[in-house]
């Protein structure tokens, strides 16, 4: 009856790893196909999610079947090493390393199929979001390129501004620089000025005085010409 049993397991199991590996197998040459008929943006997603919802239900499905054949198995064996049945023990070993092997088999077919089919859907997702960044950069190229040149010219309105005014700048240093050291020379004079009238002080007074006779002078002379116009209108009008 175990044996009745493990072989209508195996049976299933191996139905159901056959459409499992058709159904890996089909899933990826539609994502091909579709990939060389459609854009990212266009490509319908009904028949890639109705893969995905199969591949998960036929996943669970063959997990329960090779737990179930896992039992059988092991029920196998623990009627095999009880005392009733000593004369077939060895015929019977035979047997149960024979359903121990086709179970492993089973379960390896299984693991790398779903391995390859989970690697094809990770490969798939990532090269659709690639085309999506792809698509998504090309169909916005053209302002990203008009906002890139304005930016540029913006950035090159203010380098020249900057250069404008470091020379602006420059200009002015060297005219403060230049005043400072006309300053510094006047004040040099200055102080040579002052040193030579304190050091001749009869040279100072006597300036003074050229000075106050040339004032006399002029004051004589003025009073001089008053007087005579005064003298030729009296004249005049006489």
């Amino acid at each position: 009856d175990l044996r009745k049993q493990a072989r209508q397991l195996e049976n299933e199991l191996d139905l159901k790893l056959v459409s499992f590996s058709k159904l890996c197998t089909s899933y990826s040459s539609g994502r091909d196909g579709r990939r060389d008929r459609y854009s990212s943006d266009t490509t319908p997603l009904l028949n890639g999610s109705s893969q995905d919802r199969m591949f998960e239900t036929m996943a669970v499905e063959i997990e329960q079947l090779l737990g179930k054949l896992t039992g059988i198995n092991d029920k196998m064996a623990e009627y095999t090493n009880s005392a009733g049945v000593p004369s077939l023990n060895a015929a019977l070993m035979h047997t149960l390393q024979r359903h121990r092997d086709i179970l492993q088999d089973y379960t390896h077919e299984f693991h790398k199929t779903k391995a390859n089919f989970l690697a094809i859907r990770e490969r798939e997702n990532l090269l659709g979001s690639v085309r999506k960044d792809i698509e998504s950069y090309k169909s916005g190229s053209g302002v990203n390129n008009r906002r890139t040149e304005l930016f540029l010219k913006e950035h090159e309105h203010l380098r020249n501004s900057d250069r404008l005014i470091e020379e602006t700048i420059s200009i002015a240093m060297a005219t403060k620089e230049n005043m400072t050291s006309q300053r510094g020379m006047l004040k040099s004079i200055q102080s040579k000025m002052n040193t030579l009238a304190n050091r001749f002080p009869a040279v100072n007074s006597l300036i003074q005085r050229i000075n106050l006779r040339k004032r006399r002078d002029s004051l004589i002379l003025g009073g001089v010409i008053s007087v005579c116009t005064i003298l030729l209108l009296l004249y005049a009008f006489h």
